[in-house]
């Protein structure tokens, strides 16, 4: 729990510095259930989403303060939504897509972002603050990764990640949490869900990587699993949604909890232009790619600030 601690205090921190995180599927904007409570519909089904696409490209020639000569970065997200409400009944589902690219002069073509995340939530209601239900939840990656780094000021690279290595599947039964006097916060609590952490490439599963044993394809744990979500209006111009997973495995170091989080800021600059920033974080012992050694686990944080074309569709 110190570890957890010491990650919400650091998203507190205005002037963090974030360190690079080009592994497996450490992007993020956030995925999180973002339905206001005070619709009101004849429709069961509520559909819609959010396509944001951010750019930015430079030039220098005999430029005295220095940098890449070429600079292109390219960030999308296309962020999907299905709710299906009816009598005491509830089913939400969103599925996320982000991708983010960089071409530079001195470190050539790389991707910084890179998550398919799939979330899916059903609820009974038991009484105004309470559903029982279950939720699922698949989170992986699209593209390949690398992980890089210098020797004798050569820039190398080392395949770490790839589709379906790794990927998170979670399911499990539980309970949510609306409080009363704040529509914008749900807690969703599973004292006992299932985790399966998939690695299907021969190489990856053959170093041990992402808590795998190596030569196998699969590691399946069991423990309790929460994931907070909360959004709200911070100006008329500017909003917040952010999501908090932890996960403790019983079987395994229970002590040492799973932490995925997300953070998302955007400031409207007009009706189809924006500006955000996504602050992620992500804590899991069994990623041992960092350190001295690369064999260590770290807190591994994410930024990235963009300004861009931000479109919003339903069918209310």
């Amino acid at each position: 729990m110190k570890k957890i601690l010491f990650t919400l205090s650091i998203l507190t921190a205005i002037g963090v510095n974030a360190q690079d995180t080009r592994k497996d599927i450490l992007s993020d904007a956030s995925m999180t259930i973002t339905k206001d409570k005070a619709d009101t519909t004849s429709k069961p089904w509520l559909l819609g989403g959010v396509l944001n696409l951010n750019g930015a490209q430079t030039n220098l020639s005999n430029w005295s303060a220095g940098g890449d000569d070429y600079s292109l970065s390219i960030n999308a997200l296309a962020d999907l939504h299905a709710y299906y409400k009816k009598g005491k009944q509830n089913w939400d589902n969103m599925l996320t897509f982000n991708y983010g690219y960089i071409k530079t002069t001195s470190l050539g073509n790389r991707k910084n972002s890179d998550r398919i995340d799939l979330l899916s939530r059903y609820g009974y209601s038991l009484n105004k603050n309470w559903e029982f239900g279950g939720l699922f939840n698949f989170r992986t990656q699209a593209f390949a990764g690398y992980t890089y780094g210098t020797t004798d000021n050569v820039t190398t690279k080392t395949y770490s990640s790839n589709f379906f290595s790794p990927a998170y599947v979670s399911i499990g039964p539980g309970f949510t949490y609306h409080p009363t006097n704040n529509n914008n916060l749900n807690i969703y609590i599973s004292p006992a869900s299932a985790r399966w952490i998939i690695v299907s490439s021969k190489f990856l599963n053959n170093q041990g990587l992402y808590g795998v044993d190596s030569g196998k394809t699969i590691k399946t744990q069991i423990g309790a699993y929460l994931s907070a979500n909360y959004t709200t209006n911070i100006t008329k111009t500017l909003s917040y949604i952010g999501r908090l997973d932890l996960f403790s495995d019983y079987l395994d170091k229970p002590q040492n909890v799973y932490m995925y989080m997300t953070n998302m800021f955007a400031l409207k600059i007009s009706k189809i232009l924006s500006a955000t920033w996504n602050y992620n974080m992500i804590y899991d012992d069994k990623t041992r790619l960092f350190g001295p050694t690369g064999k260590g686990a770290r807190l591994q944080t994410q930024s990235i600030i963009g300004v861009g074309i931000l479109y919003k569709f339903d069918n209310k």
